[in-house]
């Protein structure tokens, strides 16, 4: 164990809140893990693990001395066994790393949150969705199996590739998510997709997101199969395009519906063709079918609208879901609130999916009055996303974040039962100790 952490692993990047943690360990492999996890039981320390370090929700804060084990040697691609479409890495392979192995072939793997760095065993964590889940599910729906070490140093392997299961508690799927709280993630075994031979994304300008919303439940409505549906405005544009000095596109609209179809080129022409007479009575101001370069480029503007805002002021991050008839009125919502609070927030998200982002911005504002105003935005918000049937996060997590808000709305008996796993799977609270419930 390494006693000297690096000091970006001792900051809640969120808050700035500067932590503290015993050590760390640099795993390279699987029995190495299993060896730490052992080490920690021998010293009855507590452990958190780390992977890409781009979680939003404070997650693999260390506050408590705590032991880091960070998985960002254990980069190998093991094994793509074509036969059963599916792809063997360790934990620490970034998503960009996948992506970029799998140029090569004629495959991909679906799930595409919006940090390409985040590892494969963080995006399992949390159950990471982004911005394809409207077709290809989210990132429990697109892993077959997993190693996974628990508490004590026991490791287990869940799921596998058998392509139905009926046989006891589906235990892949408990770990998937879980934040690092129930086990330690080391290897995953990922479902791959045959490429599409087309990818055709279409920009759509709205005046405001008053008039955008309509056409979003005209579109979820219709035969139209989008691989991805995304909202946002050009205000949050902005802040990628000040960070990636990529111009905002020269499209008519200050609100905006970026939709994308696959399949084959006829199959693509077909649906957009479809998509335009769903749409012949919106009041829409501009409908751009994307060359590849524009697609390339408002696609990584999208990709970059937190990192953007992140650049100039400190914020929080919002990741809640809703069902899908609540997402126009509670983004609306979330805006006037905002505004009652005086408080600059930037709205967007997956408009196909429920799934709201938002960044609410301290700016200039002192600590005292940031604290104030944002306590009271948090507080109205996640009692009405409850009321309305939503949940305080769809992708991030909980972590240490949303922990208050999340046991705040959840019922004394499901609180019960999450306990009772947690007792089951690490009876001793050695794993990430004090996240996502007490």
């Amino acid at each position: 164990m390494d006693k000297n952490v690096p000091a970006v692993y001792l900051q809640n990047k969120i808050t700035g809140e500067i932590g503290n943690a015993a050590g760390i360990f640099y795993p390279t492999n699987t029995a190495e893990v299993v060896e730490c996890v052992k080490t920690v039981n021998e010293k009855k320390q507590k452990l958190i693990t780390i992977g890409g370090f781009t979680g939003l929700t404070g997650a693999t804060f260390a506050s408590q001395g705590e032991v880091l084990v960070c998985l960002k040697q254990m980069r190998q691609i093991i094994e793509l066994d074509q036969k059963t479409l599916t792809l063997t890495v360790q934990a620490g392979v970034t998503l960009a790393e996948i992506q970029t192995y799998l140029e090569q072939t004629p495959y991909f793997y679906a799930p595409d949150p919006g940090s390409k760095e985040a590892t494969i065993g963080g995006t399992a964590a949390t159950n990471a969705g982004g911005m394809r889940a409207i077709k290809y599910g989210v990132t429990r729906d697109n892993i077959r199996g997993m190693e996974v070490v628990l508490a004590d140093g026991t490791l287990i392997l869940v799921g596998g590739l058998n392509n139905k299961a009926s046989s006891g508690y589906d235990l892949k799927d408990l770990f998937i998510g879980s934040e690092g709280t129930l086990g330690i993630i080391t290897k995953l075994q990922l479902k791959l997709r045959p490429r599409p031979v087309t990818t055709q994304s279409v920009l759509i300008g709205f005046n405001d997101l008053n008039e955008l919303a309509p056409a979003v439940y005209q579109i979820l409505a219709s035969s139209v199969t989008p691989t991805a549906l995304e909202f946002f405005e050009k205000s949050g544009l902005a802040f990628a395009s000040n960070l990636l000095e990529i111009p905002l596109p020269n499209v008519a609209g200050d609100a905006f519906l970026l939709l994308t179809v696959d399949g084959s080129a006829k199959e693509c022409q077909e649906q957009i063709e479809n998509l335009k007479k769903i749409l012949k009575d919106a009041t829409i101001r501009a409908f751009n079918v994307l060359n590849e370069k524009e697609a390339k480029e408002i696609w990584q503007l999208r990709g970059a609208i937190v990192s953007g805002v992140e650049a100039i002021s400190i914020q929080e991050p919002l990741d809640i879901v809703v069902p899908i008839n609540q997402i126009t009125t509670t983004i609306l919502y979330m805006k006037k609130l905002a505004q009652q609070l005086e408080l600059a927030g930037v709205f967007f998200g997956h408009a196909g999916d429920g799934n709201i982002h938002a960044c609410i911005m301290r700016q200039n504002l002192s600590d005292s009055l940031w604290q104030k105003r944002l306590e009271s935005f948090l507080n109205q918000l996640y009692r009405e996303i409850a009321a309305r049937g939503g949940l305080p996060s769809a992708e991030h997590g909980i972590g240490l974040l949303k922990k208050k808000y999340f046991m705040e709305n959840l019922s004394p008996a499901k609180l019960k039962l999450m306990q009772q796993i947690k007792a089951t799977f690490d009876p001793l609270g050695v794993l990430n100790p004090g996240k996502i419930f007490d």
